[in-house]
Parts: C-alpha cells; structure tokens; sequence
C-alpha cells in the first residue's frame, strides 16, 4: 500500500493519458504536460484524488493474486503435475494466467470508480465536475445497475490474465536463470541474494505493464465515460472501443503513457516480490 502512495501520481497521468477524447487533437502532449497542466490545475491534491480506491484494490490484487497462485499450483500438483516439485516455468505461467483471471472479477468496480475520479469530467460550462466515492458509486449502480460495476471486465481480463502469466513467469524464469547459474554445490532450495530477486521482481513489472497495455488503455477509457451521457444510448464495447481507438490514433494511441507505466513498475514489483519472498522464507 505503501508503493501505491508513490505511484498514485504516475497512474492519474497514465489514466488521464489513455482516456484522451478521439476525434480532436491531444489534450496532453505526454506525460510531462499531463503533469504540468494537471499540477498547475489542481495541484498535489489533483494527483492524488481517488487514492483510496488503489490502496483498497493494491491489498485486494496483491493477496488475491498470490493466494490464488499458490492454490493453482497445489492444484496442478495434485493432477497434472504429481510428484513433481518446482513445477516447470510453462505450468507456473499458467498458474499466473489462472490467477490474474480470477484477481480481475475484484479489480473491475475497484478500478472502475477509482478511474472516474482521476479524470475530471467537464459540464456543459466547461466547470470541473468533482465527485467523491460515494456518490460515484450510487451513480453508477441508479444508472447502470449491479453490472455497471463490471464496465470494462473484458479488458482487466485480458490484461489481468496476461500480464500475471508474464509477470510470475517472468519472475520464476529469471529466478531459474541465477538458480542455473551458481554453483552447482549450492543447495537449490537456497535464497537468491536480495540483488537478484530484486532484478527478477523488476524484469516480472515491466513484462507486466508492457505486454497487455493496449487492454488497459481500452479498459480505461470505458470507464472514463460519463455515465449520465451514456444512459439509454448502446453501451461500447471492449472491441467497439478499441476500434474506434486504432482507427483514430493507432498503435500510439493504445500504448499512450506506457513509458511512465513501465518505469514506476519496475521499482514497485521489485519492492513486493522481494517482500513476499522474505515473508515466505520467514514463516514457510
């Protein structure tokens, strides 16, 4: 949670990036004049609005996604894989991909409202529109419903399932790669020293964040439309979106604020690995 307080910054200019209006010329050039504009408006405040949204869902996503890890590993061990201990990389990605599925039907409303916030919505003045969590969600469900909290699942999917196969696999082929590369008298079951589980943790964040962006950009900039213009009107779709996007800005348009994304990454996953590893070694 503590990591999210440090790119909480990062990912309102990363959302405010992705979630740019199609059809007009950017609202920000990148990401420094995201942050220049986004400061000179509203200042640290600005930056900061919605935090708690990510804190709750950094707890939610982060436990979720290494209990049910571990849980698809015990399963596999327990029928496709008997006998056999570490699993091998290609089951541990699956493992990963099992996981991410399951973590995005908890991230989805969490994100969803968390998005809204970072975005300020524009009435037809041109006045800033600010609304608390509270009120967000009551909006959401009096207008779309229980599944309106779900706005978007098909792109936490994608990338939630996609970026945990890449980002434990990630993770454990390194790891094997220092494992392959020390001695051969050094029991295998020994820790990797803090440098390398760190550089393994940071490879596994920007696998992560690289790989499936173009899904977050799309789930992004679903649930960064105003709700109250969409009432009555045929809901976009993940396909409909990204279309739409592709046909307007292309490649560059799917992976706007990817830079930022990536390089906050790499410090955070390094950070949570290397925790969790220590924490493992401590009370396994």
């Amino acid at each position: 949670m503590s990591g999210k307080m440090i790119e909480m910054p990062f990912d309102t200019i990363k959302v405010r990036l992705q979630s740019q209006p199609s059809g007009r010329p950017p609202l920000y050039t990148g990401p420094l004049d995201c942050f220049r504009q986004s400061w000179a408006k509203d200042g640290v405040r600005g930056l900061y609005r919605g935090v708690s949204a990510p804190l709750v869902g950094a707890a939610i996503e982060t436990s979720s996604l290494f209990f049910s890890y571990r849980l698809a590993q015990d399963f596999l061990q327990a029928t496709s894989y008997r006998n056999i201990d570490p699993l091998p990389v290609r089951a541990l990605v699956l493992c990963g991909a099992a996981s991410g599925a399951f973590t995005s039907l908890l991230l989805t409303p969490i994100e969803l409202i968390k998005c809204k916030m970072q975005v300020p919505m524009h009435d037809s003045s041109g006045t800033v529109r600010t609304s608390g969590i509270l009120n967000l969600i009551s909006t959401v469900y009096r207008q779309q419903g229980i599944t309106g909290f779900w706005h978007g699942q098909m792109g936490t999917l994608i990338r939630e399932t996609g970026g945990s196969a890449a980002w434990f696999g990630s993770f454990e082929g390194v790891s094997l790669a220092f494992r392959n590369a020390r001695s051969a008298d050094v029991p295998r079951e020994t820790s990797l020293p803090i440098w390398q589980q760190l550089l393994a943790g940071a490879t596994a964040g920007m696998s992560y964040n690289f790989v499936f962006y173009p899904a977050d950009t799309i789930k992004s900039r679903m649930q960064t439309e105003d709700v109250s213009k969409s009432l009555g009107a045929v809901r976009n779709t993940f396909w409909s979106v990204g279309k739409a996007l592709w046909l307007d800005q292309g490649l560059k348009g799917l992976y706007r604020g990817c830079g930022i994304t990536v390089l906050r990454a790499a410090p955070s996953s390094a950070f949570i690995f290397t925790l969790y590893n220590a924490l493992k070694d401590t009370f396994a």
